[in-house]
């Protein structure tokens, strides 16, 4: 079992290996961007602080003690500590260098004098230059090349404090008196052990510990220039929604103007020239043309009202109004297709309407957005029919089916008629939209002459 079990594994290790240096390789190609004025000038007021500090810890330590033996001058003193410290003025600037040079100050000045290389300020600042170095370093690579020249240093400096030093001599010459006075003193291991084994405890903590937190603040930093990224590439992509958001929108208008001044239009431009015609012989036909020039005129007003009210929403979200105060009407679905005939029938256009379901109550189901696209359909069929073609009749039929598991509700307006004499192919913006509202749906269209004569208009759209 376990060795069928160990394949998968090993492969799930070697992608997540992968994947690690993957993102290792783009850490290391990532550089921090450098200090600002600001960062550099607090480095150097902090400098000139730590020095005043330390110098004043290297006084208090010395009532106690704590430079004993030491007989090199006091201002001496003061000047090897303050050396130590001041390249971290320049840490973040130049992160490697100062690693590197205050590693030197810090062996050199160890050996030079011994007692001043165990004062706190002393250590902490090696410790800082460490940290910065590892922080602010913007060449990974070079970083690490220097890391391991330190360590190397230190480990041969180790080395040799404990084989060449007189204070290795005179440390283990002390510890032999102490145990021979007290026995309790002795611990498991010889005391050359321990002592190289607690020197190698606290250097790596010292080193480890300064490695560590500059690494951290690394990725800190890295972390936070990321979160900076994406917060910026939110923003320009909720900007280009928010354009694109406003540009389907003005298209939905366009489309939805175009047909409600398409149908209107054309019932006026047809009872229009009837009224002409029969003006002298005929005053009952002409009042009854000019009354539906009238009605369609007053319905093509209130729905481009409905429909502008749209532009005029107010801030807080409540419904546009137009002119007047007319708020805006309810947008036709699949239950206003049979006025839509019947306006047409009224008008002179044979039309014949057929609802096909393969299944009950399949129509009942159509979206309001889906149901809206089907009627403008429907109304710029035969609209252009009553423009462009010479048919007296169209046939109208909606059904709906299944392909696969993909639902679909088809409409179809076909007519028999030829281009009308003198009638201009128009804009194309009918054509347009309806091929716009058919791919808003997933859908495709199919519009064109048909074999026999006339001319087919078919849209299948997809029911989510």
């Amino acid at each position: 079992m376990l060795e069928t079990a160990a394949p998968p594994a090993d492969q799930l290790t070697r992608s997540s290996r992968f994947q690690d240096r993957i993102q290792q390789k783009v850490s290391d190609d990532w550089e921090r961007p450098a200090p600002t004025r600001e960062q550099l000038r607090r480095d150097v007021i902090g400098t000139a602080v730590v020095i005043l500090i330390g110098a004043i810890a290297l006084e208090s330590s010395r009532g106690f003690g704590a430079m004993g033996g030491e007989d090199r001058p006091v201002w001496l003193q003061h000047l090897v500590l303050a050396l130590m410290i001041l390249p971290l003025a320049l840490r973040r600037r130049f992160p490697v260098t100062v690693l590197l040079v205050s590693s030197a100050l810090f062996l050199g000045l160890s050996m030079y004098m011994p007692a001043l290389s165990v004062q706190v300020v002393f250590q902490g600042a090696y410790f800082a230059a460490i940290y910065a170095g590892v922080a602010w370093a913007r060449n990974r690579r070079l970083l690490r090349l220097a890391l391991l020249l330190v360590i190397t240093g230190m480990a041969l400096w180790l080395l040799l404090s404990f084989t060449v030093s007189n204070a290795y001599d005179s440390f283990m010459e002390d510890l032999f008196e102490t145990q021979e006075d007290d026995p309790t003193a002795r611990g498991l291991l010889p005391p050359m052990v321990s002592y190289a084994i607690y020197s190698a405890l606290i250097n790596a903590a010292y080193f480890g510990g300064a490695i560590i937190f500059g690494l951290t603040s690394w990725r800190s930093a890295h972390q936070r220039e990321q979160l900076a990224h994406q917060a910026e590439q939110l923003k320009a992509q909720s900007a280009e929604l928010a354009h694109q958001a406003v540009v389907n929108e003005r298209l939905r208008i366009a489309r939805e103007l175009h047909d409600v001044v398409a149908h209107h239009i054309a019932v006026i431009g047809v009872h229009a020239g009837a009224a002409r015609r029969v003006l002298v012989k005929k005053p009952e036909t002409t009042a009854t043309a000019l009354q539906t020039i009238e009605e369609s005129s007053r319905q093509a007003v209130e729905e481009m009202r409905s429909l502008l009210g749209v532009l005029r929403a107010s801030d807080e979200g409540e419904p546009g109004t137009g002119d007047g105060g007319t708020h805006r009407r309810p947008e036709p679905g699949l239950a206003e297709l049979d006025a839509l005939v019947a306006e047409h029938r009224a008008n002179g256009l044979q039309v014949s309407f057929s609802r096909i379901e393969d299944s009950p109550g399949a129509l009942d189901s159509v979206s309001a957005p889906l149901a809206l696209s089907i009627y403008r359909t429907v109304q710029e069929s035969l609209a252009n029919v009553r423009r462009h073609s010479t048919a007296g009749a169209a046939v109208v039929t909606l059904r709906t089916g299944t392909t696969g598991n993909v639902r679909w509700l088809e409409v179809e307006t076909v007519d028999d008629g030829r281009p009308r004499p003198g009638s201009t192919s128009g804009s194309g913006f009918g054509l347009r939209g309806i091929r716009e509202r058919a791919a808003l749906h997933g859908g495709v269209a199919e519009i064109g002459p048909r074999a026999g004569g006339g001319w087919r208009v078919r849209v299948r759209f997809t029911q989510r």
